[in-house]
């Protein structure tokens, strides 16, 4: 019983090496067909994702069932991801090839058509995004970017009332400053 559960059926340099070449083949295919596959937008691209890691399991542990198989497998892969980005950081400029541009989507309220269609993303999915965010339509954003982990950076055109109140604060305070500053020079004066 135990022995099916341990032994591996593949040889170990080969249980390193499958992980390795589906990081790098998913990673390529990632990159090539763009960041929407990273945002989630909508249940089709979960079900990819989904489907994705099934269809690549048997690439990666083979006809090897074993727990020792799936722990080498697993360490193989982990160790590929940190390699990589140990590498990436060391090297910014390949990691700027790698990872991508950003995508501006909306710049002062105009949606940029030719930038949804790269992204093959519709007027609707990115006013979802925006209704996430608690945006009611377009012109209310200065500018929304498609980062290339798959995030949004999305900016107000008018700022929040947090931001607003903290405009107004930092503007009280340094009223009060100049006038604490005034009352000092008044009161040297005199002495």
């Amino acid at each position: 019983m135990f022995d099916s559960m341990f032994h591996l059926h593949l040889p170990l340099l080969e249980k390193i090496i499958r992980p390795a070449i589906v990081y790098v083949a998913l990673i390529a295919y990632l990159r090539l067909f763009g960041k929407r596959e990273l945002a989630q937008l909508n249940p089709f691209d979960l079900v990819v994702l989904l489907s994705l890691s099934n269809t690549v399991q048997n690439a990666i542990i083979g006809d090897d069932n074993s727990v020792t198989g799936g722990l080498v497998g697993a360490f193989a892969l982990l160790s590929v991801n940190w390699l990589v980005m140990r590498l990436l950081f060391h090297m910014p400029k390949l990691n700027a090839a790698a990872e991508g541009s950003s995508t501006m989507l909306i710049c002062d309220g105009v949606v940029d058509e030719a930038a949804l269609k790269k992204e093959t993303m519709t007027r609707q999915e990115l006013l979802s995004v925006l209704h996430r965010q608690s945006f009611d339509s377009f012109g209310e954003v200065r500018k929304c970017v498609l980062e290339p982990n798959g995030t949004f950076y999305i900016e107000a055109v008018q700022p929040s009332a947090d931001e607003a109140q903290r405009a107004e604060l930092m503007e009280a305070l340094e009223r009060l400053t100049r006038e604490v500053q005034d009352m000092r020079k008044q009161l040297a004066a005199k002495g």
